[in-house]
């Protein structure tokens, strides 16, 4: 018995670290570290403050990072191997790695990267981790839709460089002089940024007829287009949402049909002691 004891308390032990670290209070403990820590390093770009409570912005900065630390180290001994199976462990594992290293002499640049952690809300709170994954899901399809855009570029780029391009005037030279200059000015007329006064309307004085391009063009890429991106970022909220509920309704049937088994043997011991009885007689 005592042997048997000894052998399970690695488990017991595995276990009670994992209900720690994965129970509601110890996240909303780690939640409200990350915005203390946040405030912190915001707290530390200026001067006057670095001044007269830097010491004390140092010291806090190192009991989150080494409270970091230990939750890392805890999740690593809960879930050995399992720990690097989860894009979200890695991702926090790698923020806090960074904030060890020395930020001194050639590595000061990596000082900076320490607002990295106010990251680690993407993968503590639920629905910001549900978000990441719905971007996630639908970059194969953004993917699609930046391939379509930017051929549509390519080719308004060639076509405005050689519409536009051989202009003597000096804006015509710099707005679309070559496929780089072109590609350039599409875009910010793709966003509606000064492109009528700004672009579109100096362009007309040389070239009346440059609307029949330039409305098509941006109807395509800003109405269209890019709607499209939203659209599928939209798909895979939804797809996201569904999931959970999808998850439940699954676990709903399972417990459905553990009972309906448990009801058929009930049913079928009381037909075996009708037919006993039966027998008997």
């Amino acid at each position: 018995m005592v042997c048997s004891d000894n052998s399970n308390k690695p488990g017991n032990l595995t276990l009670t670290i994992q209900n720690f670290v994965e129970h509601t209070r110890f996240v909303q403990f780690i939640t409200a570290l990350i915005l203390i820590n946040a405030v912190t390093l915001g707290l530390e770009t200026d001067q006057e403050i670095i001044a007269k409570y830097g010491s004390v912005l140092f010291t806090i900065d190192k009991i989150i990072l080494i409270i970091f630390t230990i939750e890392l180290l805890l999740k690593m001994f809960a879930y050995r191997l399992g720990f690097f199976k989860s894009g979200w462990n890695i991702f926090d594992f790698a923020i806090v790695t960074i904030a060890w290293i020395p930020a001194s002499g050639p590595l000061s640049v990596l000082r900076a990267l320490r607002i990295l952690r106010i990251l680690r809300l993407l993968s503590v709170v639920p629905q910001m981790r549900r978000v990441v994954s719905a971007l996630g899901h639908s970059i194969p399809g953004m993917a699609s839709v930046v391939a379509v855009l930017c051929l549509l570029f390519y080719v308004s780029a060639v076509l405005t460089t050689k519409l536009f391009g051989a202009h003597p005037d000096p804006r015509m030279q710099e707005w679309f002089g070559t496929i780089g200059d072109s590609a350039y000015t599409l875009f910010q007329i793709m966003t509606l940024e000064s492109w009528s006064m700004g672009i579109v309307r100096p362009t007309m004085e040389f070239f009346p007829l440059a609307w029949l391009f330039f409305v098509p063009f941006i109807i395509v890429t800003s109405f269209a287009v890019l709607n499209l991106f939203i659209g599928i970022i939209v798909d895979a909220m939804q797809v996201m949402h569904e999931l959970p509920a999808q998850s439940s309704s699954d676990s709903i049937s399972k417990d459905e049909f553990a009972l309906m088994m448990q009801k058929l043997e009930t049913l079928q011991k009381d037909i075996n002691q009708i037919n006993a009885q039966i027998n008997n007689k």
